[in-house]
This record gives C-alpha cells, structure tokens and sequence, in this order.
C-alpha cells in the first residue's frame, strides 16, 4: 500500500474512503482558499515551475536530488495524484454522489486548447460547490458548457473512452487527503506526469497495481508497447512477445485495454514482492 493508504485509508485504497471526499473537509477554510488560488493563479504558477524545471535539469545532480525531496513533500500535503484504473474510477464514482467534467487546466496552459478530460468528484453537489469559490467564468471556455453535470454511468463511459485513446486515470488532492478531481493524463500534455516521469520530481503515486503479460496469450503485436505513457513495455526479439518492466509500471491498465488478445491483467502491486514498495 501507498503511504496515503496507511496514514488517510487504514490500510485500505485511500482513494475509496468515503471520508476523503467528505463535506467536514470542503469546508475548511484553508482549503477552500488554496482550490480557489489553484485555479485563479494556475497559468502564472506553473509557467514558473516550468521554468524552475528547466534550471533544475542544469544544477548538480545532488542540487537536483535535494530539490526533488522537498518538492514531493510539498505536493503530498496540498496537491498530490495517484494512477487509478478503470475498476477502480469506477468504486470511486460509486462512494462519491456527484461528478462534473471540466476544462483541462494543464492542457489549456501546454496546448492551448480546451480538452475536457478533468471531473470534480464530491460528497454533495461539486458543481455549485466549485462555484462557491471558484469565478463561473474560468469554466466557461470557448465552448460555453461551464461545468457539466454528469450521471455516473455517462461519466464512466468518457473514462472508458478516454482509456481508449491511452489516456491515464488518475486521482487528485486539494490539501490532502480531501479528493477533489478525476483526471485523465498523458505525458505529452500533462504537467504532472510530465513531472514526475520526465522530470523525476513525483506529482503522483504509481498505481495500487501492475500489469502482467501472458504469453501464451500474447502474439507480439506490440500494441500495448504504443500506448504505455512510461515506457514499461518492452519487446522480447527472441520470443517475440511484450515483456514488462515492473520497475517502471504504473498500473494503470492502458496496455490491457489496447490488447486485442487479452493478454493483460493487473495485479496487485502489494502481492508482488520486487515492487511492493515502489511508488
């Protein structure tokens, strides 16, 4: 289990704990104040951190490993991620009562356009919630949906969508443990994940699983070797068939979903010894 899992879940999936997405969190004042000052101030913010990664990336390496530290220190007590697959978007959908989709805030700021990839998730209506604190016109975008309030089963079908286009799931504190958002991630356009396998600074945890191949099953098509955002997935020459690298995997089952033959699983990443420790 995560540290997340020991200290906010009690030894469970602390991402599928009721109490982190409880009203009682909501309304603390400080964290009211820093999802209001995230929004707001996250275009100037994050061109800075860019630019900070930039110089960090020309500091002596022990410059850069102390940096690192204090960074994801940081990030874990305010704004911290976990990889989460489908199944398991799926049991948060199921202990939240209401989900919106929103503008992407990490790809209006790398991309310049308006993906909709992000949920708000939250005991009681996140919608108005968000509004409370948040100006309704950042929402609005060029496209004048504002926030949109989904069902649960539309909101699962886009994250079931979203997988299909190899984009990963991932949960999201705003001062932790409280779990405000959903997001759906790629290293390209995602400064998180940018961050933390590019950069080596960790925005996320790897996920509570890995990824298994069976060869049997697998024909060596290499199509789970294309979608993985962490270069995981290897290819065997000799046997010709995909080979993972536990050390790297993420668990976030993109692979699985891309293969045709059903030669993927997950596992638990807690029963499989060379990695129950690797976040």
């Amino acid at each position: 289990m995560c540290e997340f899992c020991v200290k906010h879940g009690e030894g469970k999936k602390w991402y599928l704990q009721a109490k982190n997405y409880a009203q009682d969190l909501w309304s603390d004042l400080r964290r009211r104040r820093m999802i209001a000052d995230f929004f707001n101030n996250f275009n100037r913010d994050m061109r800075q951190s860019l630019d900070n990664l930039e110089r960090l990336a020309r500091a002596p390496k022990f410059v850069q490993g102390m940096v690192r530290r204090i960074a994801t220190g940081r990030q874990k007590k305010t704004h911290f991620g976990q990889v989460v697959p489908i199944e398991d978007v799926e049991r948060i959908f199921e202990v939240v009562d209401s989900v919106v989709r929103a503008p992407c805030v990490c790809r209006r700021l790398t991309t310049g356009r308006e993906d909709r990839l992000c949920f708000g998730v939250a005991m009681g209506s996140a919608a108005s919630r968000l509004g409370e604190i948040v100006d309704p016109s950042y929402w609005e975008g060029p496209d004048g949906k504002g926030l949109e309030t989904l069902d649960k089963a539309t909101a699962l079908q886009m994250m079931r969508d979203f997988e299909g286009d190899g984009l990963v799931h991932s949960v999201w504190t705003f001062v932790t443990p409280f779990i405000g958002g959903v997001c759906n991630c790629d290293r390209a356009d995602c400064i998180a994940m940018r961050t933390t396998v590019t950069s080596g600074i960790p925005a996320m945890f790897k996920g509570e699983y890995v990824a298994s191949v069976d060869w049997d099953k697998c024909t060596g098509c290499r199509s789970c070797m294309r979608v993985c955002q962490f270069g995981a997935i290897g290819y065997s020459a000799g046997a010709r068939k995909a080979a993972i690298d536990l050390l790297y995997c993420y668990g976030c089952g993109i692979c699985r979903a891309a293969c045709e033959q059903k030669a993927i699983s997950l596992r638990e990443r807690a029963e499989v010894p060379l990695v129950a420790r690797n976040w």
